[in-house]
C-alpha cells in the first residue's frame, strides 16, 4: 500500500487516535508523519518504540488526548491547528467497550461520550485544517456491533436504565450514522469519509468483560484477528485510491459492506447530528 499512499498523499500527515495499546494503524507507511493521539502517553511511548523497531519510521509524534474530557479534546486540537500545516488522514479509532456504567468529565455516558461525541468534537475542531489539506480522508472505526441495537435519543446517556452491550452498540451505530452525515456535508470539498468494521480483534478492549467471556475469547482466538490484521481495513480506507465515490459508505474486510437498515436511515442520522451538536454546544450545519 506504500505505492497507493505515495501517489495520493505525499508528503502525508496522519492523526491516529486510539485509547488502547496497539500501535498506529498507519505506522508502516514510509515517509508518513504520524501523530499518535493517546490518553496514556507512557504506553504510547512503548508502542512507539515497538513501531520504530518494526518499521524504522522515526517520524512518529505522541500527543496526549483524553476523549472523555472535552477540555482535553480542545487543547489537543489547538496544538494540532497551531503546529501542523496539514492533516491528510484522521483516524477516529479510540474506543471503550461494554464498561460498567460511568460518565465522562462532561457528564456523558462513557461509551457514547468517548466512542461518538469525542470523535465528533475533535473532527469538528480539525475540519478546517483537514479541508485545506485536501485530498484528505476521515476514518471512523465503528463495528458490526452497530447492528445490535437502535438509538435511544430520549435517553442517550442511559440514565433510566443501562445495558453495557446495548450502550456499546448504540455508540457504534452513532459512528456509522456520523460518517454518513459528515460525508454528505463534505461533498465537493475533496474530503472523503468512511466508517468500518475492523473485525473481532485481539486487544485489551475486552478488559471490562466477565471472566467467562474473556476465557471464550481466548479459546476462539484462532478465529479472531491480530491487531495487525485488524488494521487492514482501516489502512485500506485511508490510502486505497479511487474510493472517493464511496464516501459515506461502511467497509469490512477491505471492501464496501452493507450496514444495518437503521444505520442507513438519513432522518435518524440528522436527528443524531442535531442531538450531538446540542450536547457538545457546537454549531455545525
Amino acid at each position: 500500500m506504500d505505492e497507493m499512499f505515495s501517489g495520493q498523499f505525499n508528503p502525508m500527515t496522519a492523526i491516529d487516535i486510539h485509547s488502547h495499546r496497539q500501535g498506529s494503524r498507519v505506522s508502516h507507511l514510509t515517509g508518513a508523519r504520524i501523530i499518535m493521539a493517546c490518553r496514556d502517553v507512557e504506553r504510547a511511548e512503548e508502542a512507539r518504540s515497538d513501531i520504530l523497531e518494526d518499521t524504522g519510521n522515526e517520524n512518529i509524534l505522541i500527543r496526549k488526548l483524553d476523549l472523555s474530557d472535552t477540555k482535553s479534546i480542545r487543547a489537543f486540537a489547538q496544538v494540532i491547528n497551531k503546529e501542523e500545516k496539514q492533516v491528510n488522514i484522521l483516524i477516529n479509532n479510540a474506543g471503550i467497550m461494554m464498561c460498567p456504567y460511568s460518565k465522562t468529565v462532561d457528564g456523558f455516558e462513557m461509551q457514547f461520550g468517548v466512542n461518538h461525541l469525542g470523535h465528533v468534537l475533535l473532527t469538528y475542531l480539525l475540519l478546517d485544517l483537514i479541508k485545506s489539506s485536501a485530498p484528505a480522508r476521515i476514518i471512523v472505526v465503528a463495528s458490526v456491533a452497530h447492528t445490535w441495537t437502535g438509538l435511544r435519543l430520549d435517553d442517550i446517556n442511559s440514565e433510566t436504565s443501562y445495558d453495557a452491550i446495548k450502550a456499546y452498540g448504540q455508540s457504534k451505530l452513532a459512528n456509522v450514522l456520523f460518517a454518513r452525515s459528515l460525508a454528505k456535508r463534505l461533498q465537493g470539498t475533496g474530503v472523503s469519509v468512511f466508517s468500518l468494521h475492523p473485525g473481532v480483534v485481539q486487544s485489551d478492549l475486552w478488559r471490562h468483560q466477565h471472566q467467562c467471556i474473556q476465557v471464550a475469547v481466548n479459546i476462539f482466538r484462532i478465529f479472531t484477528k491480530t491487531t495487525v490484521e485488524g488494521a487492514q481495513t482501516t489502512i485500506f480506507c485511508a490510502v486505497e485510491q479511487g474510493l472517493e465515490s464511496q464516501s459515506g459508505n461502511y467497509f469490512s474486510d477491505c471492501a464496501a459492506a452493507r450496514c444495518s437498515r437503521t444505520a442507513a436511515n438519513d432522518d435518524l442520522a440528522q436527528r443524531l447530528w442535531e442531538v450531538s451538536c446540542d450536547m457538545l454546544g457546537i454549531t455545525w450545519q
